[in-house]
């Protein structure tokens, strides 16, 4: 009889967290350019001549 004791893989959860992680970092880089941008859309709202792409 064996008394060795088999540790839990956790390979799944450490690929779980990765693939969590880069979501949640993801998400957080896209908010902070659509904020970042915002005032320059709403300028172009204003006066379209304030926008690099002319007509």
């Amino acid at each position: 009889m064996s008394t060795d004791v088999q540790e839990k893989d956790n390979f799944w959860l450490w690929v779980g967290g990765a693939v969590l992680a880069v979501v949640v970092t993801v998400v957080v880089i896209k908010s902070s350019e659509h904020d970042k941008f915002e005032t320059s859309a709403k300028a172009i709202l204003e006066d379209p001549a304030n926008s690099a792409y002319k007509k």
